[in-house]
């Protein structure tokens, strides 16, 4: 695992916690950054001890987007294939985060805009402190609101027509109006998000992390299919998981009247 720079990352009973840490800067994010959490994803895919991810951020706010001084102003000296290649890794980040074979878990603890939207709607769940509001700031810059998968991702969680307006305007939205829309999962006073983020985050870890990890995947690779290939998709699934050690040990749990313990989860 890489020891980040621009951000904190610790991990303690399976839940691996990534904060950023600009909080100065609402927690911009650099070219720096983005190389760094894309690693990170891509590392902690194989890191048997991680069973949750949580990304959150320090101070006052989640993530304020893109760093206007560097990342934007610099942008605009690039040749068009150094244009590509940085919209391209800042579609990696969101491709590794939806491959994580475990849930991610973004805590919102304050202003969610821009390219922090997008890393938001990438995460599995969102919970969100009432302070944050939300907004997908690109068509601000003179940008398309099509940017890090949000024009394939956002209209699966609010409709078609909630994601048009936010795409097209920019606008923020309050968190209570997010929460409303289905973009936000749940929405708590700011100083009960780092308990309620933990322990959803923990319940997560507890659980099965094959079945939570094909969960994932099947939400995924549905989406582009009809009722009965998914039909067939989801039989095949659970009869290779009904063979697995967290089938048997769930069912033993149940007739013991306990929780389970299932496969390498944390005491």
């Amino acid at each position: 695992m890489i020891q980040p720079k621009t951000f904190l990352i610790e991990e303690h009973g399976g839940v691996t916690t990534l904060t950023l840490n600009r909080p100065e800067k609402q927690n911009a994010l650099t070219f720096e950054t983005y190389l760094e959490l894309t690693e990170v994803f891509g590392a902690l895919a194989g890191d048997a001890r991680t069973r949750c991810v949580v990304i959150t951020g320090a101070g006052k706010a989640f993530c304020s987007g893109g760093d206007v001084r560097e990342i934007i102003g610099p942008l605009l000296d690039r040749s068009p294939e150094e244009l590509l290649s940085f919209t391209r890794l800042t579609c990696e980040l969101v491709r590794r985060m939806r491959a994580l074979p475990v849930p991610v878990v973004a805590s919102l603890n304050g202003t969610v805009a821009g390219a922090g939207a997008a890393i938001a709607l990438a995460s599995d769940l969102r919970i969100a402190a009432e302070e944050a509001r939300i907004a997908f700031l690109f068509v601000k810059v003179g940008l398309a609101g099509a940017d890090m998968g949000v024009a394939h991702l956002l209209p699966r969680l609010v409709g078609l027509g909630r994601a048009t307006e936010l795409l097209f305007t920019g606008e923020f939205v309050s968190a209570h109006d997010a929460l409303s829309m289905g973009l936000y999962t749940r929405v708590v006073p700011r100083e009960e998000l780092p308990e309620t983020t933990r322990g959803i985050a923990v319940s997560l870890a507890a659980g099965p992390r094959e079945g939570i990890a094909a969960t994932k995947r099947a939400l995924a690779a549905e989406a582009t299919m009809d009722l009965d290939l998914a039909l067939e998709y989801e039989a095949r699934l659970q009869a290779d998981l009904m063979r697995g050690p967290d089938f048997r040990e769930g069912y033993r749990a149940f007739l013991e009247r306990r929780k389970p313990r299932f496969s390498g989860a944390p005491e």
